[in-house]
């Protein structure tokens, strides 16, 4: 596999709040995360490396070789636990409270990935035809767009486009989404946050993942690029792209 990680705090805020990473486990198998914090300076910062420690850290141990099924099971089962862990984190401590975060992961192994997310950080799906989104944000504005309220037009301009319906330690119990899919060889599975994709395009994230640049200096350009472009929120990029291992990067 080859990855790359990033992640920035903008230009405008003076803290970031998301976390992230790529891990792999002892069956060589790859989990990538990225989760957006939300509840303020040093709360957000807390739910969001919370969950990606909680997590990496239960992926390290692992040693057999997951199926679909299998690899769709542990996530959905290891968020159920971290939502109660940081839940009972923000219960516990008054300047804690309201705490939350988004959470997009992937196990990622060479003949298929599954997906899971919770909250509006996303989940795209990288091939020689297309990119094409695999997720879909748990928003207020998004509600409104299935339901034919807003247009897609007015939904990516809509001042109220970061409101939630549902995110990670906010609530004692919370459902979260998967989905299990073939990959190829060259395809890649890109996770970020909104900091990103409010900023960049679906097409201008195609075509700078499919140039001829490495994909270390592919992220660092679309990082440069939602900077360049306001930076008002944190941004966070995870690739992780399908390649034999002697042309991976460990």
């Amino acid at each position: 596999m080859d990855t790359v990680f990033l992640t920035d705090a903008g230009k405008v805020r003076d803290h970031n709040e998301d976390a992230g990473g790529i891990f792999i486990n002892k069956a060589g198998e790859y989990l990538a995360v990225v989760a957006d914090g939300m509840g303020g300076h040093q709360a957000g910062d807390i739910a969001s490396k919370m969950t990606t420690d909680l997590l990496s850290q239960a992926w390290k141990s692992l040693e057999k070789p997951f199926t679909p099924d299998e690899a769709g099971e542990w996530l959905s089962v290891k968020i159920d636990e971290v939502n109660q862990k940081v839940f009972d984190k923000a219960n516990e401590n008054s300047h804690l409270q309201g705490m939350g975060t988004t959470l997009v992961a992937a196990v990622c192994t060479p003949s298929f990935i599954v997906i899971a997310h919770v909250g509006d950080s996303r989940a795209y799906l990288l091939t020689e035809a297309a990119l094409q989104l695999k997720t879909q944000d748990h928003s207020l504005v998004n509600e409104l767009k299935k339901s034919g309220q807003l247009t897609e037009e007015e939904a990516e301009n809509h001042p109220r486009k970061n409101i939630l319906t549902r995110a990670l330690g906010t609530e004692p119990v919370i459902k979260s989404e998967k989905l299990a899919l073939e990959w190829n060889q060259g395809n890649a599975v890109i996770l970020c946050s909104d900091g990103l994709t409010n900023k960049i395009t679906d097409d201008e994230i195609k075509q700078e993942l499919c140039s001829k640049q490495s994909l270390d200096d592919s992220a660092k350009i679309l990082i440069h690029t939602a900077n360049e472009r306001g930076g008002e929120d944190n941004i966070t990029l995870a690739v992780v792209m399908n390649v034999p291992l002697e042309e991976g990067m460990m």
